[in-house]
């Protein structure tokens, strides 16, 4: 044996009359190797490949397999694997198989690119995800949240890099290398618009303007910008831009006059008769009630001191939602984000649920804190809709129920919550009133000019019980409606009247997007002294 270095060795086996070859090595064996390395190497000397586009590291901390993948066919590099492991069993060396990791270097197919912040909750189960390492930068700094939610909470869909309608002329990203890629995966939470996604996303440039996507499958199909993301799930588009001005080769520019004009008759073609105005007198009265109600100063103080109470609720891997401290530590939430995953009063074992307060601010800025809840309910009824649980030992803002008041028949109202599990908001908005909540469904339909449509949406909302809350139903006098744009993640949030006394458990509502459209028809609440009632029945049978 001569030693060449510090780090290598050449290795001649003579035995009587007949030498090996020189092997060189370096001191680098498998961790947990007993053998030292120059018996490893003598031991292992015939563990050889049996495929010339493979080789087998065995001088490395982790043993490893490298093999040439064409075409997408794997089976030479399987069998080197299989047969590695073979040689391992009959030699009797042992492969921790628990640190057995697997990654498939290769050339992308150039298909899709996703964010460096993509969710990994995102990716498919057998969705191969590569990740190349480049000096061009083509995604800018973005403020996202580091929570992942569960793969249910987000839509993903699919922008091409070759633009649509009046982009020809206009850079749409931020770095044009990603035009080597057929389009970019996007994602974001539901309950947040396109606008918003494409924004936090980071390659897109910052100002696209009033720009809209149009679906590969049927171009003439539309999404604006404006809309929730939840349309778009798994569906592939292109970017939209309006028309530049420039264009018009000379044509005269309408007045904002002549535009406000046309607009006003381009939504009054949308409602037959007189529904147009009087929809737009009801959203002028109720605006005036909500302004009155809630522009007085000491209300909005009043508003923002009970909001500390709210927390975002989070049922790990399950659910999310909104909750409230309801006295003590004790959080009041919806019971429905724990569906399936309660045996009687208790949660099943695996299952983790936490309680989020003050994030009221995006990432990196919020400064939020957070508990975990026991196990066990306080009280979980599934009929009214509500579950009772307990922090564990720590402090929690004031509770609510000092400040709980009567369900109004109408008036303002204002809901504080976690919609789309995002930072905390305020709603403020208007009870409808029994005898006036099929008029509001009305006036929601009466948006699409297609009878069709219209019966399309009917027929599904009766079917998910919306006759329910109408006058005669079994709910109709025992939950109080409202429009609110909080429906996604905000269930448990707690509804507040003009006075700032909370009358309502926000609970669920009637949305539909079978028309390219995912905004909620009509929400409702459940009593909060209806809730408690049932409580201290519960409590005193105890």
């Amino acid at each position: 044996k001569k030693k060449q270095s510090k780090t290598k060795y050449i290795i001649r086996l003579t035995l009587k009359n007949r030498t090996s070859a020189n092997i060189i090595t370096n001191t680098r064996v498998p961790q947990g190797c007993v053998l030292s390395p120059i018996l490893y190497t003598l031991y292992t000397h015939d563990c050889v490949t049996s495929n010339k586009d493979n080789i087998v590291l065995k001088f490395t901390p982790d043993t490893a397999v490298i093999g040439r993948i064409t075409g997408g066919d794997k089976a030479a590099y399987r069998r080197e694997v299989t047969s590695l492991v073979s040689w391992c069993e009959d030699n009797n060396l042992t492969l921790y198989t628990d640190k057995t990791k697997e990654m498939i270097l290769g050339k992308e197919d150039k298909k899709s690119i996703v964010a460096t912040h993509l969710p990994c909750s995102c990716i498919d189960d057998g969705e191969c995800l590569i990740i190349s390492r480049r000096a061009e930068k083509v995604e800018g700094k973005v403020q996202h949240s580091k929570i992942v939610h569960p793969k249910g909470h987000y839509s993903v869909f699919y922008i091409d890099t070759v633009g649509g309608l009046h982009t020809k002329t206009k850079e749409l990203f931020k770095n044009n290398d990603v035009k080597q890629f057929k389009n970019l995966c996007v994602y974001g939470e539901k309950g947040i618009t396109v606008a918003e996604a494409l924004k936090r996303d980071g390659r897109f440039i910052d100002d696209l303007g009033n720009f809209e996507l149009s679906n590969n499958q049927d171009p003439k199909r539309l999404t604006v910008c404006t809309q929730k993301v939840e349309i778009l799930h798994q569906k592939q588009f292109k970017i939209r831009l309006p028309k530049d001005k420039k264009e018009n080769n000379g044509k005269s520019q309408e007045s904002p006059t002549n535009n406000s004009q046309s607009n006003c008759e381009r939504r009054s073609d949308r409602f037959p008769g007189d529904l147009y105005q009087e929809a737009l007198n009801l959203r002028k009265e109720n605006f005036g009630k909500i302004q009155q109600s809630f522009s007085e100063v000491h209300r909005v103080r009043k508003l923002l001191e009970l909001g500390k109470s709210v927390c975002k609720v989070i049922v790990k891997d399950v659910s999310m939602g909104t909750g409230f401290v309801l006295f003590d530590t004790f959080i009041l939430t919806s019971a429905h984000l724990f569906k399936g995953f309660v045996e009687g009063k208790e949660l099943q074992q695996d299952v983790e649920v936490l309680a989020i307060f003050d994030y009221e601010e995006t990432e990196p800025e919020t400064n939020f804190y957070y508990f975990k809840a026991e196990n066990t309910f306080t009280d979980f009824d599934a009929d009214l809709d509500y579950a009772v649980l307990e922090a564990q030992n720590i402090k929690v803002p004031p509770g609510l129920l000092s400040e709980f008041g009567p369900l109004p028949a109408n008036g303002e109202a204002c809901i504080i919550g976690h919609p789309a599990g995002g930072v905390k908001k305020m709603d403020p908005t208007c009870i409808i009133e029994i005898e006036k909540r099929e008029q509001a469904i009305v006036e929601h339909l009466s948006q699409y000019k297609n009878l069709l449509i219209i019966k399309t949406i009917s027929d599904w909302l009766k079917e998910h019980g919306i006759n329910d809350i109408l006058i005669g139903g079994c709910k109709a006098g025992k939950v109080g409606t409202y429009h609110t744009f909080m429906y996604h993640g905000a269930s448990g949030s707690p509804v507040f009247n003009g006075l700032g006394k909370v009358f309502g458990l926000h609970t669920a509502g009637y949305v539909c997007d079978s028309v390219n459209s995912d905004e909620s028809v009509i929400e409702y609440a459940i009593p909060l002294l209806t809730i408690f009632e049932n409580f201290k029945r519960f409590v005193s049978s105890k």
